[in-house]
């Protein structure tokens, strides 16, 4: 962006460096980083070999429960130690993993036929029972999953024969296999209540398990994949510091590293034997205005801030151009059901002040922005709508706080703040989870009878023409109606030692849609 065009966006330069030297963000360009990157796949996978894999954040929440399962951390776990029912390609289509197939005539009446040969880690062969104990556990209040909006779906679900479950929906749901390749519906064992440890059907076995610290698998040698996996150990720990992974990866620390600062991509790549993975993806970061808090919670105020995203800065200058630009709404670009119809909402600094005079936030002292290293971008984002608030008399500051509890501390905990939320493949799932009214992780505490039912009814759809325009009018209250700002789309970038073969990207997540461990070996 030039000089012009930065003061038509109302930023002068001075503005633009004054936020960039605050988060740290002067750096060069990334053109070209992937220019030295070799063909993952080009080499002949390798037995042996132990690593060590960085995530950007660990608590002392982490679980093995996958119903308790927050984070990309915890989701790495889950598909280290057990397997789901079905799993994504690299294309997003679900592809049959413990089930060999799913069939139904209606869409709400599921046949699924499982894997036969299949042991968990200690030595128990899988059963429907196993099947069922997994999936109806979510619906259990008790449990208090993190995707009882996803499970509340399932009316039954039992055997129907020695190597067979036979899954009866609320009402029919064309999404059954995505929806079970979910990371918290994996397989577990019938019966398990104690998730100290997990005996999973899973590429890798518990060696240890510390939350918060570090968590060891071994390779399970009976894993029901022939050949899989590849390495004799996989170590996972967590560094939140954007800065203190990389450094990290580049003193072989550790040998595979998530969520790269778009400005440190250039340095990883220019060091010798090291390169950056980008998969575009569904990732935002998104700006939270809580619906329980009487000045957030106005429709003009939500507006107003919405009016202040300077959606083209953030891409080019927060993410470095690895980002897409969003409109508000959850459903990026490339997604089969993306709407692109709807009128994007420009930056626009009179119609934000419009806006918030209306909801009386001028001359107010304004609750702060939580915003964390943690959620991608986050803090740069709130400086630049500090800056272009004071330029209409808005009062905004931020709150910077370390990422080390930010989840369960701060998010979804105050009027205003920043949340991360990682792809999900099917816009069933992504809306359950965060925009039907009762979805636990509905993070503004919005709440739309209509959306909620125009959801329900879009399962049921089996014509996809007529699903599409469905979402599509989803898309559209979320982005007018929604408590939530969503400025753009990040691409997801892991940084790796190149000794390190096998590693593709799944648009779900990082680490290869969190699945790396039973794909990857090592070249020394």
């Amino acid at each position: 962006m030039n000089d012009d065009e930065i003061k038509r966006a109302g930023f002068s330069r001075r503005d633009m460096m004054r936020v960039l030297a605050a988060g740290g963000m002067l750096a060069t360009g990334a053109t070209g980083m992937l220019a030295g990157a070799t063909s993952a796949f080009a080499d002949t996978p390798k037995k042996g070999g132990k690593i060590r894999a960085a995530y950007e954040s660990s608590s002392t929440a982490d679980t093995l429960d996958p119903a308790k399962g927050s984070t990309g951390a915890d989701y790495i776990r889950f598909f280290m130690f057990y397997s789901g029912l079905a799993q994504f390609d690299a294309s997003l289509t679900p592809q049959p993993a413990l089930a060999e197939s799913f069939t139904s005539s209606d869409a709400k009446v599921w046949t699924l036929k499982l894997r036969k040969g299949v042991t968990f880690h200690d030595g128990k062969a899988l059963t429907p029972a196993d099947v069922v104990y997994s999936l109806m556990r979510h619906k259990n209040p008790a449990t208090a999953s993190k995707v009882k909006s996803v499970a509340d779906q399932f009316d039954e679900v039992k055997a129907s024969g020695p190597d067979e479950v036979q899954v009866t929906l609320s009402s029919p749901n064309a999404d059954l296999p995505a929806i079970l390749a979910t990371p918290q519906l994996v397989i577990i064992k019938d019966g398990t209540t104690d998730f100290s440890t997990a005996v999973g059907t899973g590429p890798y076995k518990v060696k240890t398990f510390k939350p918060g610290v570090s968590t060891v698998g071994t390779r399970n040698d009976n894993y029901w994949r022939p050949g899989k996996p590849y390495l004799d150990e996989v170590e996972l720990i967590g560094i939140g510091d954007d800065s203190a992974r990389v450094n990290a990866l580049l003193s072989g620390d550790v040998h595979l590293i998530s969520a790269v600062d778009p400005r440190a991509t250039q340095r990883v790549a220019a060091t010798p034997g090291y390169a950056i993975k980008e998969t575009k993806s569904g990732l935002y970061t998104d700006l939270i205005m809580r619906r329980d808090n009487a000045l957030t919670g106005n429709p003009d105020f939500v507006q107003g801030m919405k009016y202040l995203f300077d959606r083209e800065q953030i891409r080019t200058a927060v993410f470095r151009g690895y980002a897409v630009i969003g409109n508000d709404q959850p459903i990026p670009p490339g997604h089969r059901y993306y709407f692109a119809g709807l009128p994007q909402r420009p930056y626009d600094p009179d119609k934000a002040k419009f806006h918030l005079q209306k909801a009386g936030a001028v001359g107010l002292t304004l609750p702060p922005i939580y915003a964390t290293s943690d959620a991608n971008g986050s803090i740069e984002m709130a400086e630049m709508m500090q800056l272009s608030a004071q330029k209409i008399g808005v009062n905004l500051t931020v709150n910077r706080v370390p990422p080390d509890g930010y989840w369960s501390n701060h998010w979804m905990k105050h009027p205003l703040g920043f949340g991360s939320i990682n792809p999900r493949p099917s816009a069933d799932v992504l809306f359950t989870q965060f925009f039907k009214s009762d979805a636990p992780w509905n993070e503004s505490g919005w709440k739309n009878p209509q959306f909620d039912q125009l959801l329900i009814s879009a399962r049921s759809e089996t014509d996809d023409a007529k699903r599409k325009q469905m979402y599509a009018d989803m898309q559209t209250i979320v982005s007018n109606q929604g408590g939530i700002g969503i400025p753009s789309f990040i691409s997801l970038l892991d940084g790796y030692d190149k000794r390190l073969k096998g590693l593709g990207s799944i648009p779900t997540g990082g680490m290869m849609g969190f699945s790396f461990a039973e794909n990857v070996w090592w070249d020394a």
